[in-house]
């Protein structure tokens, strides 16, 4: 009899019955390349020579049949064609030497330009009256600093009291200082060498100075006082390590910095902008920006602080 008769006859339950299902699997795999093979038809619909060479070269690099340089394996940041140099790098990095974004760049490029225009403001007013060797200039990732070169221009000897030439170079650039919106940091330092009388350290004398540059810049020229501050530093920032006078003479300054409000990632750019100014790489220079290296005056130069 028949596996189903016997059933009957020897249980009242039914025989199980047994399913493969594994063809399963296969129809699933075929499914899924037609699936494919559609989706890539859909996309090549549209024929372009061009996009229909490069997808067949990323399929062939993709499966392993072919080496092609063709395949988009790129990386990284997209450069834009305008921020591209004559080598192929960035025009502008961070101090890190990172790229940077095309926002940053253009605000730093803003901003720099600003600041440059404050610098020559001053000059003009200093180069009109013959002082413009009193001071020098630099633009960093703080701002722009308007440096009074050699402290016994704007001090007697170890003294916080302004001179008569002092009083006209800041009369100058305390009119700029009055129309813009910056802050103003004013920083007093010190050289190392011998005694700073009658006051006890380079902190006091340093300090008294640039309080004294502040207390006219805010009473004589009306800059805002919440705008200015005064700090010294003493003789622990020298700009110069040599032992000659003018070595000696160029750390006995006070600096006076106009203070960047751009975003930090802005202000990093602010050098090497401005080192692409000073030495440009295409035939097209702009104008490099106007330093005044001019020497301290030894004349002027007494023996200590």
């Amino acid at each position: 009899m028949s596996a189903r008769k016997q059933s009957r006859r020897g249980s009242s339950e039914p025989a199980e019955e047994h399913h493969d299902e594994r063809w399963m699997a296969s129809y699933m795999d075929m499914v899924t390349v037609l699936m494919c093979m559609f989706i890539v038809l859909y996309a090549m619909s549209s024929v372009d020579v061009d996009k229909f060479e490069k997808l067949r070269m990323s399929l062939s690099t993709g499966f392993g049949t072919t080496a092609t340089n063709y395949a988009d394996t790129a990386t990284g940041i997209v450069v834009p064609p305008d921020l591209i140099g004559d080598k192929g790098t960035l025009t502008a990095t961070n101090v890190e030497g990172d790229p940077v974004d095309p926002k940053d760049l253009d605000l730093a490029k803003n901003e720099l330009d600003g600041l440059l225009k404050i610098r020559d403001r001053i000059d003009a007013g200093l180069e009109a009256q013959g002082l413009q060797s009193t001071v020098k200039y630099e633009v960093d990732a703080r701002g722009l600093t308007t440096r009074l070169v050699g402290a016994e221009t704007f001090f007697d000897g170890n003294s916080d009291v302004l001179t008569p030439k002092a009083r006209r170079v800041l009369a100058t650039i305390g009119s700029v200082l009055a129309s813009i919106p910056h802050q103003v940091s004013v920083e007093g330092h010190a050289d190392p060498h011998g005694s700073s009388g009658p006051f006890p350290t380079d902190w006091e004398l340093s300090s008294a100075r640039a309080t004294t540059v502040v207390r006219y810049f805010v009473d004589r020229s009306h800059v805002a006082g919440k705008r200015a501050s005064a700090v010294g530093y003493g003789s622990t920032r020298p700009i110069s390590t040599g032992t000659s006078v003018t070595a000696i003479a160029a750390n006995r300054r006070v600096d006076i910095v106009i203070v960047s409000g751009a975003p930090e990632s802005v202000r990093t750019l602010l050098p090497n902008l401005l080192n692409e100014l000073s030495h440009p790489s295409s035939s097209a220079t702009p104008s490099a920006p106007a330093t005044n290296d001019a020497p301290i005056d030894q004349a002027e130069t007494p023996p200590k602080h």
